[in-house]
């Protein structure tokens, strides 16, 4: 039997015990659910999380400990992911791209809420889906600023097509509603309360009382400025007054990256140093650091010793690779490292809760990432 702990106080108390040599994600169930208890009593509505931010059991476990009772699923494998964990959640399919067999799995798994952002899309629900007490939610797009990447390059309709599709669900027997998404990693209030905005006039001119407004994920985590959700959950609100008055429809939040990047650190070691300085980790583009190229390298980190003991040391900007066999495995950007920086010492990053466990490749044999739960994140 193992005298290890089964959760233990740090991740310091870990490395300097255990000295890993793959790469180790750190979770906070504490943090997790704090987070959540912060969305629900600031937001003014139906607070959901987007599984595909990641779906571990662990995450969702908590998150229906906390008190979340609605998730948002992008497709049949996240659903059964839920499943597995409650029965009694509910589900919103707000990828609007779906196949017929994605349809009618979700159709058999009880999925109450739907969007769409095409007609052709619209057409596929009204011939599998059941319309009785089903909500289906209009994606509005807009060329609205404010985010690392766009998300409307690939999803949503304009102002024009989502009157005729709010139009054309009611008329189908659906509840109708509306949603729209930002953008990720957005911190920028003026974003939400131009799409509230356009949704309301959407509504005016289909002459259609929304059942609600789905405003989206979006809510960006911490990347070295923490973000005032507070700030952008009071302006949804005051928007969502001015703009529908008394017709204001019920809201709904999809946060997926601010619930749960802060509640993981990834600890990676140091596998190679060579003689240009550059670094080479056990962890890479291909593993949890798959979002570097696209929103920027992680600037939350601190370097511990093989030892266990923090660096105090000068810092100097250093190249950073991963450890696969392709050079392409490079962070976009060279990272600060102590100038002392060692074999079998290790880079712990906070804020990597997010988008990691997701989108981790198997590349090269890679890309197995240990998971220690601590009850405290803190060094």
């Amino acid at each position: 039997m193992s005298r290890q702990p089964s959760i233990w106080l740090t991740p310091l108390s870990h490395l300097k015990t255990e000295r890993p040599m793959q790469p180790v994600m750190y979770f906070a169930p504490a943090v997790l659910q704090a987070t959540a208890r912060r969305f629900i009593a600031g937001f003014d509505g139906l607070v959901t999380y987007a599984v595909k931010a990641n779906d571990t059991p662990v995450v969702l476990e908590n998150l229906v400990t906390a008190g979340l009772q609605a998730f948002d699923v992008a497709s049949p494998a996240e659903m059964l992911a839920l499943r597995a964990v409650s029965r009694d959640v509910e589900m919103h399919y707000n990828n609007p791209v779906r196949s017929r067999a994605e349809i009618a799995q979700a159709v058999a798994l009880n999925v109450q809420s739907y969007s769409v952002d095409s007609a052709r899309e619209l057409d596929k629900l009204i011939a599998q889906v059941p319309p009785e007490g089903v909500e289906v939610s209009v994606r509005l797009a807009l060329p609205v600023e404010g985010a690392a990447y766009n998300f409307g390059a690939k999803f949503g309709a304009d102002p024009d097509l989502a009157v005729a599709l709010l139009t054309h669900a009611k008329s189908a027997g659906f509840i109708p509603s509306m949603t729209f998404h930002p953008g990720t990693q957005c911190a920028d209030p003026s974003a939400w309360v131009a799409y509230v905005s356009q949704c309301a006039d959407v509504a005016k001119r289909a002459g259609i009382r929304l059942h609600r407004l789905n405003v989206g994920g979006g809510f960006a985590a911490n990347r070295g400025i923490a973000p005032d959700l507070e700030a952008i959950f009071h302006a949804i609100h005051a928007a969502v007054v001015v703009e529908f008055g008394e017709d204001a429809p019920e809201l709904v939040c999809e946060p997926g990256r601010a619930m749960v990047a802060e509640a993981f650190s990834l600890a990676t070691c140091v596998k190679a140093i060579r003689e240009d300085g550059a670094v080479y980790l056990n962890d890479g583009i291909y593993g949890a650091l798959s979002e570097a190229p696209s929103i920027g390298v992680p600037d939350r980190l601190k370097t511990v010793r093989a030892d266990g003991d923090l660096h105090t040391g000068a810092l100097e900007k250093r190249v950073v690779f991963g450890p696969t066999c392709d050079s392409i495995d490079q962070l976009p950007d060279p990272l600060r490292l102590p100038d002392d920086l060692a074999e079998e010492d290790y880079l712990l990053i906070a804020g990597m809760g997010a988008y990691s466990f997701a989108t981790v490749t198997r590349f090269n044999g890679y890309g197995a990432i240990e998971t220690v739960t601590v009850q405290s994140l803190a060094l």
